[in-house]
């Protein structure tokens, strides 16, 4: 099983294609905006669906954060697009190919697919918050709350 990184540690950076048409790196970052990295399963999943959908309609309160939100998974950018779509997202969704950012960020599974995972990242580019799973809890929102 792949270990997290531990939150006070610093992020690696990485370059994914974006559904934008652009290139995407954590360093694009770094002095300007706090990060959200959803590392989810797939595409038009139930679960993703859900949280994906529920950080699009927390959006106000994620911008009162200086918060953005990159979605990352193996998925395809034309499959990523027509997500996106669907479910009206407004931050853009990374094509991760063989989920080699996930491995580095300890969110690729050893069958080679994406755990869940969520992290928060500051400007300075130090993680504040890494868990697997969705990030509706206490700890994710006070570690959002503390970057306000």
């Amino acid at each position: 099983m792949a270990v997290l990184l531990a939150v006070g540690s610093q992020a690696p950076d990485f370059r994914l294609p974006a559904t934008t048409g652009d290139t995407v790196a954590l360093s694009h970052y770094r002095g300007k905006r706090n990060l959200i990295l959803v590392f989810y399963v797939g595409d038009n999943t139930p679960d993703c669906n859900r949280q994906l959908a529920s950080l699009q309609e927390e959006r106000e309160t994620l911008e009162a954060c200086n918060a953005a939100v990159l979605g990352i998974n193996p998925g395809t950018l034309d499959d990523h697009q027509r997500y996106q779509a669907q479910l009206g997202l407004t931050f853009p969704l990374l094509h991760d190919p063989e989920a080699q950012v996930a491995a580095l960020y300890g969110a690729r599974q050893d069958d080679g697919t994406v755990r869940r995972t969520v992290y928060l990242i500051d400007t300075q580019g130090m993680i504040r918050y890494g868990r697997p799973g969705m990030h509706w809890n206490d700890a994710f929102l006070s570690a959002l709350s503390a970057l306000a």
